[in-house]
């Protein structure tokens, strides 16, 4: 099942930062990681992923490093302090969302 653009795009931020809570991640990384997380369900194509890294970046919720490994040049991202108040204030957003969804759903039944 495809999801809806913008329902999805609205969850990116958040599925990004929490990932990146957990430690430093490259780009690539980051994508496979959200795809084996779900399951298959959220693919990311590398064209929707570095424009949204470069903006966290731009708006300092995330902070870049390039390292060298194997000789390849990787940028590794990890949380600012910023981008965790942001990703908690996500987090409560998308319980009470979801919350909301489900007591809604349930009703329609």
């Amino acid at each position: 099942m495809r999801f809806n653009r913008e329902l999805l795009k609205g969850s990116t931020v958040t599925l990004v930062l929490s990932l990146l809570e957990e430690g430093p991640m490259y780009g690539y990384q980051l994508m496979k990681e959200i795809e084996r997380r779900s399951e298959g369900i959220f693919k990311f194509p590398q064209g929707t992923l570095y424009p949204l890294l470069y903006n966290l970046e731009r708006k300092g919720l995330i902070k870049g490093k390039w390292r060298s490994e194997g000789g390849r040049n990787r940028k590794y991202y990890s949380l600012t302090a910023k981008g965790r108040r942001v990703l908690e204030r996500s987090r409560e957003e998308w319980r009470l969302f979801v919350r909301g969804m489900e007591l809604v759903l349930k009703g329609s039944r």
